[in-house]
């Protein structure tokens, strides 16, 4: 697993600049990783974990 300290440092920098802030990129490209890693901040340094969700979409077609 590669780590994203880099983007994650930036987003932490940012997090007060009033924008809302948006990860994207090709699929298999460390985004959900990131996203666990700034949940992983959050619980640490911001709120308490029971204050905090994570949801993973997945979309399924289905044949019917």
């Amino acid at each position: 697993m590669i780590r994203r300290d880099k983007y994650l440092q930036m987003l932490i920098d940012s997090r007060n600049n009033g924008f809302p802030k948006v990860i994207t990129g090709i699929r298999r490209c460390g985004k959900s990783y990131l996203l666990k890693e700034i949940y992983t901040f959050i619980d640490w340094y911001i709120l308490p974990t029971e204050k905090l969700f994570f949801f993973r979409f997945k979309t399924y077609i289905s044949s019917d």
